[in-house]
């Protein structure tokens, strides 16, 4: 199971707008917020994210930030005095549900010192943003999809991130086992005893832990993920529900819709109608600023 993969599962960037900035002295600038998750990079110099909620953080030359809401947010400088400071940003809006598992996931705002492996993708997108290159939109999204992946990938990897529990559990040797079972096969047929089987400890033991650790009862874990796994597929062109049903684990269409309306609080046909809505009336990304 790649824990990771399956949070940026539906996260794709189509049709990327980056910004590139040059500032110099005591500069700012507002962001309106409205963008689902935005990514912002210091190439050279040092900069400050000021949330509406308090909280500031100082990103320093090749630290990526990630700014998960919808408030506005404003961008900084960190020393008024220093020279020049270079930024390249961008913004992914998540089409409706398509995401809201990593949304769930993350803090309003994380900030990775970006580790040297990653400063060759740094240089190479700063440099792509800035040539202005015609017909290139695809490399460009690929690169912000791959920066997005590395700067998520160190923040887990920091002493001081707050992962969902489902993620830290993971590593517990009951539930750790059941938790991946689930993800790499979403469509079998599980039922506590199975998951318990594969942990290889009694049913209650298993129910009682993966609670504990989860947070919620493992078989409502399981419809969660399922219904998560829906929401993309049924974005993907000439889904049909009852295909996407067989898909998650469900034996008929009728079952499936009564569970991922319960879970999503839209029917299946609605959530898939609202996502061809969106697309036809705004574009899927916007640029910070």
């Amino acid at each position: 199971m790649d824990a990771l993969g399956d949070l940026l599962r539906g996260v794709r960037a189509d049709g990327a707008l980056f910004e590139r900035a040059v500032q110099v002295g005591p500069w700012e600038v507002a962001c309106a917020g409205g963008a689902a998750l935005e990514l912002v990079v210091v190439v050279r110099g040092t900069a400050r994210i000021v949330m509406s909620s308090g909280e500031s953080r100082v990103l320093r030359e090749r630290d990526a930030a990630v700014v998960c809401t919808t408030v506005p947010f404003t961008v900084c400088a960190a020393d008024p005095a220093a020279g020049e400071s270079e930024l390249i940003a961008g913004a992914y809006r998540l089409d409706g549900s398509v995401g809201r598992r990593l949304i769930g996931a993350l803090p309003p705002l994380l900030v990775v010192p970006t580790g040297a492996e990653n400063v060759p993708v740094v240089e190479l997108i700063a440099a792509e943003v800035a040539s202005g290159k015609p017909g290139r939109q695809f490399v460009r999204d690929r690169m912000f999809d791959w920066m997005l992946a590395c700067t998520l990938s160190g923040w887990f990897d920091l002493p001081d991130a707050r992962p969902p529990a489902w993620y830290r559990a993971l590593g517990d040797e009951v539930v750790g086992p059941a938790l991946r079972a689930m993800h790499d096969e979403p469509a079998r047929p599980w039922t506590v005893a199975t998951l318990a089987a594969r942990a290889q400890v009694s049913r209650a033991a298993f129910a009682r832990n993966f609670s504990e650790l989860v947070g919620r009862p493992p078989m409502a874990y399981l419809t969660e993920w399922r219904m998560a796994l829906a929401a993309e597929l049924l974005a993907e062109p000439g889904a049909t529900v009852a295909a996407v049903a067989g898909q998650v684990g469900y034996a008929d269409g009728y079952g499936f819709s009564d569970a991922f309306k319960r879970i999503r609080g839209i029917a299946p046909s609605g959530y898939r109608a609202s996502l061809a809505a969106a697309r036809t009336s705004t574009g899927s990304l916007g640029a910070v600023g």
